[in-house]
């Protein structure tokens, strides 16, 4: 499959099965996360993988949306690490480059046929205090993941694309 198929194939999961991933897909997830690029490669990205039930009661307690997966990712950033923009105060790169290491695990995922869903439905700071983060930590966003359900299947919304010609603009 081209990458254009892989990302219009791609969906949200919500239902998943409770069959675990094998560990090596697991790796090959963290490996393309590990291959993003990051503002100046200072890499401050962190994953944290839930796979425990201990750890999955937890995320479950924080969030109607981890829809029964077996395992969960937290991606976080390191305010110290993340680039800052010399040219204007308070632009920093941490939400963007974890949003681009999240997007390659997803991505990787859908190849390796395991479903994700991005989940921003919870409150960050209950969730960095849950999980013990470190105070110099920001969570983004966490990810159910595992093999969808038989019944999954995606949401009415998927596939409905605004034409480009409403979202790009050559100037």
């Amino acid at each position: 499959m081209d990458f254009l198929e892989l990302a219009k194939a791609r969906y949200s999961v919500r239902k998943f099965s409770d069959r675990e991933v094998e560990p090596e897909k697991l790796e090959k997830m963290l490996e393309a996360g590990n291959a993003a690029p990051t503002g100046k490669n200072n890499q401050p990205h962190r994953i944290y993988v839930l796979r425990s039930a201990d750890a999955m009661k937890k995320l479950n307690e924080l969030s109607p949306c981890v829809f029964g997966a077996p395992c969960a990712f937290i991606f976080t950033y390191n305010t110290d690490e993340e680039w800052k923009n010399p040219l204007e105060a308070g632009i920093h790169s941490g939400v963007e480059d974890v949003s681009i290491v999240a997007t390659h695990v997803m991505l990787e995922a859908q190849e390796l046929g395991i479903g994700t869903c991005w989940c921003n439905y919870f409150a960050n700071s209950e969730l960095e205090k849950a999980f013990g983060l470190p105070e110099n930590e920001r969570a983004v966003l966490f990810m159910p993941f595992g093999y969808p359900d038989e019944e999954s299947q995606p949401s009415e919304r998927h596939g409905l694309m605004k034409p480009i010609e409403e979202t790009v603009r050559y100037i």
